[in-house]
């Protein structure tokens, strides 16, 4: 692998880099064929600040993969997204439990279309998290 003195590492872009940590420090170099494979070995063993940011990296490295032509198979852990941070079972069921909105008596058309879009709406804020 190409060594990286100081001088050389702070001269690569942030974009170059496939974490960079609240300080502004890059983790990860991606600027050649051997960088990408030690950032695939090395993901797994960084700390990240939050999940979404290791899901980032993860992007960014399996992107730096394929621009270099390495081929990740699927055992490898960076292959998946990582998986959540929540708990597997709950007081609730599995994963918290589904939520299903059941009628408890009959409704109208209306009524129904406006608990669909209260569900859609619960939903995609629950995903922006």
């Amino acid at each position: 692998m190409a060594e990286l003195d100081t001088k050389d590492r702070e001269k690569l872009d942030k974009r170059q880099f496939a974490y960079v940590d609240s300080q502004g420090e890059g983790h990860l170099p991606l600027s050649d064929e051997s960088h990408v494979r030690n950032a695939m070995a090395r993901w797994n063993q960084t700390e990240f600040e939050s999940a979404r940011a290791k899901e980032a990296a993860r992007r960014k490295i399996v992107a730096a993969a394929k621009r270099h032509g390495i081929e990740i198979s699927p055992d490898d852990k960076i292959a998946h997204p990582s998986s959540g941070l929540r708990a597997a079972t709950t007081k609730r069921g599995a994963r918290g439990g589904r939520k299903v909105v059941r009628a408890k008596r009959p409704t109208s058309s209306r009524q129904r279309g406006a608990a669909r879009r209260n569900v859609k709406k619960a939903q995609t804020v629950r995903r922006r998290r």
